[in-house]
C-alpha cells in the first residue's frame, strides 16, 4: 500500500523564507506526492504546477482591455477576475501576518492591492499578471503598515525584535497548545528572556487607542464605558495628599501624650489595651484621650472649608 503524506505549500508554512519569485508567493498547491529516496529536485516543476491555476484568467485581461469603457460587460469581466486572483491577495497577506495585525485586516489590504492591481494591468505591455499583481499587493500591504506608524520612537533592535517574536509565538502556540512562555521564545530564538519581554513591551508603542473606544460596560450608565470617560474624573487620593500635609503641623501642636496616642493608634498600628499599657493608663482614658483628640483634629482640618 502507498502510505500518503500530507504537507502544507511552502507559503503557508511558518518556516518558509520570503518568496524570492512570484512562483513561490501565490497559486493553489495541487497533489503532494511523496518525493523518491535520491530522486533529482527540480526548481520548477513545483512552483508552475501551483501558477497553473490562474492561466485560465489571462486571455481575460485582453478581452477586458478591448472592451470599451461604457461596455456593461466590463464590471462582469473585473469582478470575475479580481474574484479568480482573490488566492494570490491572501497568500501575499500571510506572509506579513506575524507583525502584529490582524490577518483579516491585511487580507482587506491586500485586496485593494489586488484590485489596484487588476485596474492597472496593461496586457500589452507583458502577459504575465502575477509578476506585476505580486509587487503591487506587496507595496499596499508594507503602505499599510508605514501609514500605521510606531506611536513612539523605538529603536531598530526592539522593532526587530518584536517582528522576530511574533514570527514564533503562532507556530509555537500550535506546537505547544497553549501560549509560549517568555523563557521558550528565548530558547527558540537563541536570545535573552528579558529581550523577549522587551520586545513583547515594545507592541504597545506600536498601537495608540481611541479616546472614544469602548472600554467595557456600565450599567449604571446605561451604556458603554469610553476609554475617554475614564480621564479626568476627581482622584479621592488628591484630598488625602492635601489632609497628610495639613495633619504635620497640626500633630506638632498636640501634647506631648496625645500625639504619642495618635501616633501608636495609626503608625504603631497598636490596641487601644496596648497604648494603655505603653503608656501606663487606662483603656478607657486612652478611649476618651484619643476620641477627645480626633474631633481636635478633625475640626482644625475643617475649619478652612
Amino acid at each position: 500500500m502507498t502510505q500518503q503524506r500530507l504537507c502544507a505549500p511552502p507559503e503557508l508554512r511558518s518556516d518558509a523564507p520570503p518568496p524570492r519569485r512570484v512562483d513561490d508567493a501565490v497559486g493553489e498547491s495541487g497533489p503532494c506526492v511523496p518525493e523518491r529516496p535520491g530522486a533529482p529536485r527540480t526548481g520548477t516543476a513545483g512552483p508552475r504546477r501551483r501558477t497553473d491555476g490562474y492561466a485560465h484568467l489571462a486571455p481575460l485581461f485582453a478581452e477586458l482591455a478591448g472592451l470599451a469603457r461604457d461596455d456593461p460587460r466590463r464590471a462582469a469581466l473585473r469582478e470575475q477576475l479580481i474574484t479568480g486572483h482573490l488566492p494570490v491577495a491572501r497568500h501575499v497577506a500571510r506572509r506579513y501576518a506575524h507583525r502584529g495585525e490582524a490577518l483579516q485586516d491585511l487580507e482587506q489590504v491586500a485586496t485593494l492591492g489586488l484590485i489596484q492591481a487588476v485596474d492597472r494591468f496593461e496586457p500589452d505591455r507583458g502577459p504575465d499578471f502575477l509578476s506585476f499583481a505580486v509587487p503591487t499587493i506587496s507595496g499596499e500591504v508594507l503602505r499599510y503598515f508605514r501609514d500605521r506608524a510606531w506611536v513612539i520612537r523605538v529603536p531598530r533592535r526592539l522593532k526587530d525584535l518584536q517582528v522576530a517574536i511574533y514570527g514564533v509565538v503562532g507556530p509555537m502556540g500550535q506546537e505547544l497548545s497553549r501560549s509560549p512562555r517568555p523563557s521558550e521564545i528565548a530558547a527558540r530564538l537563541g536570545i535573552d528572556v528579558q529581550d523577549v519581554v522587551d520586545g513583547l513591551q515594545v507592541h504597545h508603542a506600536y498601537h495608540c487607542f481611541s479616546l472614544d473606544e469602548p472600554a467595557g460596560t456600565d450599567p449604571g450608565a446605561g451604556g458603554v464605558t469610553r476609554f475617554g470617560a475614564a480621564l479626568g474624573r476627581p482622584d479621592p487620593g488628591v484630598a488625602l495628599v492635601e489632609n497628610r500635609q495639613a495633619l504635620g503641623p497640626l500633630l506638632e501642636a498636640l501634647p506631648d501624650r496625645e500625639r504619642t496616642i495618635v501616633l501608636l493608634r495609626f503608625f504603631g498600628e497598636m490596641t487601644q489595651t496596648q497604648i494603655a499599657r505603653e503608656i501606663g493608663i487606662s483603656q478607657m482614658h486612652v478611649s476618651r484621650l484619643l476620641t477627645a483628640t480626633l474631633t481636635r483634629l478633625r475640626r482644625a482640618l475643617t475649619a478652612g472649608t
